[in-house]
């Protein structure tokens, strides 16, 4: 399929990373598949593949302002890196080529 290994989940975290554009942490991700995708994402799937992106290369993270509301405690935030930018975009290309490829009659 190409020479990056994705899984489905990981596409869709890494997307909604980047349509979070410097909003992107824990609870915002999964608020956010939970709307688009109307399933549950458990906090501690998503914290083990935002890992596994980050190791990866696909994903950065940085630490933001401690908060009272949070009791000191500070969010970190992701960001799609370069990198993961390009994968995405083979993704894409990959799919949009399959899809193209469905002869019309295999939908009637």
């Amino acid at each position: 399929m190409g020479k990056y290994q994705l899984g489905e989940f990981e596409e869709v975290v890494l997307l909604t990373v980047a349509i979070l554009y410097g909003e992107a942490y824990g609870i915002a991700i999964i608020e956010e598949m939970e709307k688009r995708l109307n399933r549950s994402v458990s906090i501690g799937s998503l914290q083990t593949v935002l890992r596994r992106l980050e190791k990866k290369g696909f994903l950065t993270s940085e630490f933001g302002e401690a908060t009272q509301v949070r009791g000191g405690k500070r969010k970190r935030y992701f960001t799609v890196t370069q990198y993961g930018r390009k994968v995405m975009e083979e993704i894409k290309e990959q799919r949009l080529g399959m899809w193209s490829a469905i002869p019309e009659v295999a939908f009637k």
